[in-house]
């Protein structure tokens, strides 16, 4: 092969919730991808009289939909007048607080729930009316309660080629939903290949004619919402539970929930209702075991007393560069003032 496909990927300033963008560069067999361009007043990024940004490669990985040695290549956006990064880089705010706190050892591993649909319905409700009430869907089999496990396993398949740090798939509670886990990586690492794998999310649909969204609240109703649940740990955490107590009191500390929920993903409150297996978003909690709490502790970390939490509060249209930015600043501060590190 004398040439190679790259999919420059990137993410756009749309708000309130950001997309994905791609376009192939052709590049010659060998050469590792630069800096590029793209048309930022097509993607809410720029205006039309300065509409160029600059597209800086930060990671790349095998591109499992083209195969050979093509390659997909995660970028930030930066400014071109002064080489800064751009406003929805955020990205750039969170290597300064991964670096800051990397002695801790932050590792985060992430569940991204998301729901196919068939048109203007969810995958597997009827044209008319509503499926079966939600019970039997989570972890199921069967084509009476599985909906899109051919798109699922080709999903899969592709973030293995890809080489992303995939963990784990599943059904979820409402028919059409699963997800699938990213991780234990490091804030950076797990943020990249969650995005990677969204990408990829939407391509492989793609490819069936269905489409996937992230939306907290695809189906109004007695149904689950959509989350991104996190879990998080650092070294002393993963030796101790005093760790463990101290990073959940510092996520309840004075200001620190609505700060976090305020970032954790447009639409959190038609989600965080305390119904559904989820605490109520102006209420802060951690418990053993409490899917009702917006912080679980493990059985089996109280049990061994060490190990990680789980802050079930990120939607699943969150932006993973602001969960684990605010979650590593936020507790790995506390762990340092109290000597847990």
């Amino acid at each position: 092969m004398t040439y190679k496909k790259a999919e420059y990927i990137w993410i756009d300033g749309t708000e309130p919730t950001a997309k994905l963008r791609s376009k192939t560069k052709i590049l010659a067999d060998g050469e590792a991808p630069p800096m590029w361009g793209f048309d930022g007043s097509s993607t809410n990024q720029a205006e039309g009289h300065a509409s160029d940004c600059v597209l800086k490669p930060v990671a790349s990985f095998p591109d499992p939909i083209r195969g050979g040695d093509h390659i997909l290549v995660l970028n930030e956006v930066y400014n071109v007048a002064d080489d800064t990064p751009h406003v929805s880089n955020t990205r750039a705010l969170l290597r300064p607080i991964a670096e800051r706190f990397a002695a801790q050892e932050p590792i985060f591993g992430i569940e991204q729930e998301y729901t196919f649909f068939k048109g203007s319905r969810p995958l597997g409700f009827p044209e008319n009316g509503f499926p079966a009430p939600q019970g039997g869907y989570y972890c199921g089999v069967g084509a009476d309660e599985i909906y899109g496990r051919d798109v699922v396993e080709a999903h899969l398949e592709n973030c293995l080629k890809a080489g992303l740090g995939i963990s784990g798939i599943n059904a979820e509670v409402m028919p059409g939903q699963w997800e699938f886990q990213v991780g234990p990586l490091s804030p950076l690492e797990v943020s990249d290949q969650l995005w990677i794998a969204r990408w990829l999310l939407y391509r492989t649909a793609e490819d069936f004619g269905i489409s996937a969204t992230l939306d907290p609240k695809p189906a109004k109703g007695d149904w689950n919402g959509a989350g991104a649940h996190t879990n998080f740990s650092t070294k002393a955490m993963r030796e101790g539970y005093d760790a463990i107590i101290t990073a959940c009191d510092a996520l309840g500390d004075e200001g620190k929930p609505l700060e976090h929920i305020k970032n954790y993903g447009i639409g959190v409150e038609d989600r965080l209702t305390g119904a559904h297996e989820t605490a109520p978003w102006d209420q802060y909690s951690y418990g053993v075991s409490n899917r009702g709490a917006s912080v679980r502790i493990p059985w089996q970390v109280e049990r061994e007393k060490k190990g990680y939490i789980e802050d079930r509060r990120p939607n699943a249209n969150c932006d993973p560069y602001v969960v684990t930015r605010l979650m590593v600043d936020t507790c790995c501060a506390k762990l340092a003032e109290a000597g847990l590190v």
